[in-house]
């Protein structure tokens, strides 16, 4: 039986990793993708991102839920792997051992793509956005 497999730690830690850090991080990496594709503005992409921060820059309410979705996402990828290795009858020191493991993989990896992205989105809203949104309104007024 396929469920009675157990679960590859790697692409589980990846898979879930990934998925928390994007969506920790979606106020500033949806807005600068879909200005790199043309769909959206200049304007449009700082005031989507100002959506989730406070006036003075610093964080605000929706990036907090944000990260507060990023953390269950996290948390459910290793309940989830808990529960599925249990279906499995292997030695419980390595059920241990793979849970730990696990629970490194989603921490390490998932902190350290959700900071990558903050930093490559900080300087892609310097190094693009922001000259693109003073452009348009420069042109408006």
């Amino acid at each position: 039986m396929a469920q009675d497999k157990n679960p590859n730690l790697i692409k589980w830690g990846i898979k879930y990793a990934l998925s928390a850090s994007i969506a920790g991080i979606m106020c500033c990496v949806a807005p600068a993708i879909l200005f790199m594709f043309g769909l959206m503005g200049g304007v449009y992409a700082i005031s989507f991102a100002d959506f989730f921060y406070d006036k003075d820059g610093s964080t605000g309410t929706g990036a907090w839920i944000l990260r507060i979705i990023a953390i269950c996402i996290g948390a459910y990828g290793i309940y989830s792997f808990r529960k599925r290795q249990n279906q499995c009858s292997i030695d419980p020191k390595r059920k241990k051992k793979n849970l730990l493991l696990l629970i490194f993989i989603i921490v390490v990896l998932g902190i350290g793509l959700f900071l990558s992205l903050e930093k490559w989105s900080s300087w892609y809203f310097d190094e693009y956005i922001v000259p693109a949104q003073q452009k348009e309104l420069n042109i408006k007024k």
